[in-house]
């Protein structure tokens, strides 16, 4: 029952917002170029989901969401990795820490826009790698600085008992910061999948294979059709719904409580 009340209300107000659109669309008679009915979208989709290559089309839906996916599953799961390890890295060297960390910092404002065409002259226009890239850029920096932040912001009396019980430096990290940065590695997963997904197919409007959610996007918005570009949006929003929802579960599993414990 708790849960019906949890999922009753989103989806209420996403069939409010549906209908709304589709009304307004048909009441203002707005063109279809101009914003698609939500009823012609899912046609679109239907359609396009499993339809054959050919009369001007790249791929089908099917296809194009999953190798988006593949790219963005594997640019999350490598920046999770690297931006974890190394956040264990500079908690454990203060140096490393001190000069890295504003470096990171920095070049996490750079725009994704930015690096795509860089990657691209870096790891070639036709292959994966150069998309995977950015995906892994954009997904390390989240990461890396909430857990360097869990790990590093703990509870002055948690490392007063280590220190009582003459506790090395690795039993400290394994007992203390790790648990005390898990939640902060939950909020970090959390942004970073759906960003995961938003990176992959920034990085394909810049280049790289075609049978992507990207270049189907810009395809059909070329030729006008906007109902099936929409179609593309719709699976490539469900593709990041479907990575923050694995992101929730994560977190379920590792951190039950929902944040570190403190000792007073």
């Amino acid at each position: 029952m708790n849960r019906l009340g949890f999922v009753a209300p989103p989806i209420i107000v996403g069939l409010c917002f549906l209908a709304i659109w589709e009304g307004g669309v048909r009441l203002f008679d707005i063109q279809e170029f101009l914003l698609p009915k939500p009823t012609s979208i899912l046609s679109a989709l239907r359609s396009e989901w499993a339809g054959e290559i050919g009369a001007g089309r790249l791929t089908n839906l099917r296809e194009a969401g999953f190798e988006t996916g593949k790219v963005a599953v594997i640019g999350l799961i490598v920046g999770v990795v690297v931006g974890s390890l190394l956040a264990l890295a500079t908690t454990r060297f203060r140096l490393l820490r001190e000069s890295f960390t504003p470096l990171a910092v920095v070049a996490n404002a750079t725009p994704i826009v930015a690096l795509a065409p860089i990657f691209n002259a870096w790891f070639g226009i036709t292959g994966a790698t150069s998309n995977v890239a950015v995906v892994i850029v954009v997904v390390f920096f989240p990461v890396f600085i909430n857990v360097a932040r869990g790990l590093t912001e703990v509870h002055p009396n948690q490392l007063e008992l280590m220190r009582s019980y003459a506790a090395s430096p690795t039993t400290v990290l394994r007992e203390v910061r790790i648990p005390n940065a898990l939640p902060f590695f939950a909020t970090s997963l959390r942004l970073a999948a759906p960003l995961s997904v938003i990176a992959a197919i920034v990085a394909e409007y810049f280049g790289g294979p075609t049978n992507r959610l990207g270049p189907v996007i810009t395809q059909n918005a070329s030729f006008a059709r906007y109902d099936n570009a929409w179609a593309a949006i719709v699976v490539a929003s469900a593709l990041g719904l479907v990575l923050f929802g694995l992101a929730l579960l994560i977190e379920r599993a590792i951190v039950p409580s929902g944040r570190p414990i403190e000792i007073d």
